[in-house]
């Protein structure tokens, strides 16, 4: 296919999930409304689930259908990165003050999770692709046992597992410790409902639409970017981490600015730090599809930069919630500055190992 084409099919998958990305969000808002679900869920669960759609699709898609683990990796840890920068552009957006002195601390617990799966996703990269011998079943035996082997159900990887379970206890903790928070310090109130004349079969059949819309568009994006891959040169592993990354975050773009400009930083900000959680529980769940093997031993190791990367990002803005600076050079505040600058360096160490 001409280079045009596959970059005009890009930039049209691209705009679908901007577009239905919105959409999805806003009826996703409506839909915690309408069910009583509470702000929490709404930012660090719901929002998260909903605005990651497009990285489960493509991962799904990029190990069943097309066969390019190395996409559906790099648009995950790739997406990670790239949700922490969103924080960054946030601080710039706000004008008035560092968006980590306006925001509620406890989201250093969900930031806190999203490095530990970051950190367990890295050092099962590396030992997925290790020759390093390790013990086991066949002790005694003349041929050794490789930590690329190393499965827990058929050619389902030992990390994936343990990733799944991390997250059903995450979900857990997060609920209880932001529940005991909200019986702490906020009084029970009646809320006046936004959405009150909207009724739910409206909001359940777009929501459908605007989901489908989505689901088409990430099930493309794994072939065109594989393709534009190979036509340009620059390697499956620069473009799923860099180009597809970028356009699977465009929902968490929407929902965060959004919610920003309606005086809605603690959802923004849970969004960001609960899509990276879920992100790394695609990772597992992609592993499931992946059947030729363990997924993370079919791809290039130059994803742990973007994982050590995504750590160095989520650190600096734990550090920006604890500090909590109150004024900004120039228009960002130095934690935002620090994030950016990784990012960067994230985007060059890529292209140069390409």
């Amino acid at each position: 296919m001409n280079l045009i084409l596959l970059w005009l099919a890009f930039f049209v998958c691209t705009l679908a999930i901007f577009y239905s990305g919105a959409k999805l969000s806003r009826y996703g808002d409506i839909i915690a409304e309408k069910t009583g679900l509470g702000g929490v869920w709404i930012g660090v669960i719901l929002l998260a689930f909903i605005t990651s759609l497009p990285e489960l699709v493509t991962g799904i898609s990029s190990v069943v259908i097309f066969q390019v683990p190395d996409i559906a990796a790099g648009d995950i840890f790739g997406s990670c990165v790239f949700n922490m920068l969103i924080l960054a552009i946030l601080d710039i957006f706000d004008r008035a003050s560092p968006i980590s002195s306006r925001v509620h601390q406890r989201h250093t617990l969900s930031a806190g999770f999203g490095i530990l799966f970051l950190t367990v996703a890295a050092v099962s990269i590396f030992l997925s692709n290790s020759q390093a011998v390790v013990p086991g079943p066949l002790e005694g035996s003349s041929t050794p046992r490789f930590l690329t082997g190393v499965t827990v159900f058929g050619w389902i990887g030992l990390y994936t597992p343990f990733i799944l379970l991390l997250y059903l206890v995450t979900v857990r903790l997060i609920f209880v410790h932001e529940k005991r928070a909200m019986n702490a310090f906020v009084k029970e109130k009646i809320e006046e409902l936004k959405y009150g004349d909207i009724a739910k079969k409206h909001v359940y059949i777009n929501f459908a639409v605007n989901a489908a819309v989505v689901v088409l568009a990430a099930i493309l994006l794994p072939e065109v970017g594989a393709s534009i891959a190979e036509i340009t040169g620059l390697g499956q592993t620069f473009v799923g981490s860099i180009l597809i990354a970028v356009s699977t975050s465009l929902p968490e773009i929407v929902v965060s600015i959004t919610a920003l400009k309606i005086g809605a930083s603690d959802m923004a900000i849970g969004n960001l730090f609960g899509s990276n959680i879920f992100n790394i529980g695609i990772l597992a769940v992609d592993d499931l599809f992946f059947i030729k093997g363990p997924l993370l031993s079919y791809i290039d190791t130059t994803h742990i930069v973007s994982a050590l990367a995504a750590v160095i990002m989520t650190t600096v803005a734990i550090i920006g919630l604890t500090y909590r600076a109150r004024k900004k050079a120039l228009f960002i505040s130095w934690d935002a500055a620090g994030i950016v600058a990784v990012y960067i360096f994230n985007v060059i160490t890529l292209y140069v190992l390409r």
